[in-house]
């Protein structure tokens, strides 16, 4: 499990590090040590708890502006008495937010928000969090609406259809389909720790102004496209610029008109862009939200990609989001790097069974889980001390698991 990026469970492959790393390269006087130095001082508490809820303070930005009218979330505090077992031992809330550095928390019953809390420094309704991987899957929504209203051919249409500029690279070859199911067989390995690797020279080109295009050019074919599972921020990466290429827009600007104006946001969003220019933000790790927003978000893709009788997801994508029925993304099948309780699809995280619940995840320890059958949406922010811990991440679906049957159980 050391080669994980989003879902929060790998130290050597942590796409939502080029968020910290570039913020790190911002900071004026001492920047080259603290840059040497950034895993031990952005990535671990309790500074990252400021970090994660402040890069607008250190980066360029763009908005991803509210609804004109909020949405209302009913309130009815809930979850009273509510424990989970894990390890033997039966915990509460309290005790889980305490054991994975929560920092903002909510979950949302049959539309009802019925708890709420934000034991983190810098955590408020109001705050905006660092989301990481979490991207991925709004991209991916962002994706499905393209294709609904034509703005987008095809799932089978290849990448470079619409980014002639990557013709003759690696992503010759692969489809837009290809790229959501992280199976494009580009070679792209996400190593933090190695200062040589393709990541640490994308991380370079985010934070130093270097050019991203230059990078996914140089990456190597590792296997044919369709059927390989390889997590890899940059195919994310390239999905974003495939969607503003379809649409004639920046990913914050398309965000706002297809989701944020439309499920009733309350706080304006941002992405952080990339130092050099042309800026741009990264559809694989650059999304900041408030919390409520995000439940929103769970609450569309719970409800089938329609909210208040407005069709705003296209359902087929949803279905797509909760398992892609191909044996090389099957849970469990992602390979012995990666978590057996986890399959993947459409950028989200499956957990299979019948219920075939959902997951975003990024590094750190954010969570949108979305149980469509329980009608049941969780939104867990957190500061992990690294971006890889096996043991929160195995402690928090557990956690969440047990929240969903209490929540069923009580009706």
């Amino acid at each position: 499990m050391t080669r994980e990026v989003a879902m929060g469970t790998g130290t050597r492959r942590t796409g939502g590090a080029l968020a910290l790393g570039a913020a790190v390269a911002g900071l004026g006087a001492g920047a080259g040590w603290l840059w040497r130095h950034q895993a031990e001082i952005a990535f671990s508490r309790p500074v990252n708890e400021w970090a994660f809820t402040h890069m607008s303070a250190v980066l360029p930005t763009e908005p991803v502006a509210r609804a004109a009218t909020p949405r209302p979330l009913p309130s009815a505090p809930g979850l009273h008495g509510f424990a989970y077992e894990h390890d033997g031992e039966r915990r509460t809330l309290a005790q889980l937010h305490a054991r994975t550095h929560t920092t903002g928390f909510a979950v949302l019953h049959r539309g009802v928000l019925v708890r709420e809390e934000y034991p983190g420094r810098f955590a408020s309704p109001q705050a905006r969090f660092q989301l990481f991987s979490l991207t991925k899957s709004v991209t991916s929504m962002l994706i499905g609406i393209a294709l609904e209203e034509g703005a987008l051919g095809s799932l089978d249409d290849k990448v470079v259809t619409l980014l002639p500029q990557l013709a003759g690279s690696a992503y010759d070859g692969p489809t837009v389909g290809d790229l959501l199911h992280m199976s494009s067989g580009v070679g792209f390995v996400e190593d933090y720790a190695d200062p040589h690797s393709s990541f640490a020279r994308f991380e370079r080109a985010v934070s130093g102004g270097g050019s991203l295009l230059e990078v996914v050019r140089s990456l190597p074919r590792a296997a044919e496209p369709g059927g390989t599972f390889n997590y890899s921020t940059v195919d994310s990466q390239v999905l974003g610029w495939v969607l503003e290429a379809a649409t004639g827009t920046t990913l914050a600007q398309y965000a706002h008109s297809r989701l944020w104006s439309r499920i009733g946001a309350e706080r304006d969003a941002y992405y952080f862009l990339t130092r050099g220019r042309p800026r741009t933000a990264l559809g694989g790790g650059s999304l900041n939200a408030a919390v409520r927003d995000m439940a929103r978000i769970g609450l569309l893709m719970a409800r089938g990609g329609e909210l208040d009788g407005q069709r705003i997801v296209p359902a087929a994508w949803v279905g797509r989001s909760r398992g892609a029925g191909l044996p090389h993304l099957d849970v469990g099948a992602l390979g012995p790097d990666f978590p057996r309780h986890y399959g993947y699809a459409n950028q989200w995280w499956t957990l299979g069974g019948e219920r075939r619940s959902f997951t975003g995840i990024g590094i750190h320890g954010q969570y949108l889980w979305v149980d469509p059958e329980a009608d049941v949406v969780v939104v867990k922010t957190s500061a992990w001390n690294t971006a890889e811990d096996e043991a929160r991440d195995a402690e928090t679906v557990a956690a969440l698991r047990a929240l969903v049957t209490h929540l069923e159980t009580a009706g």
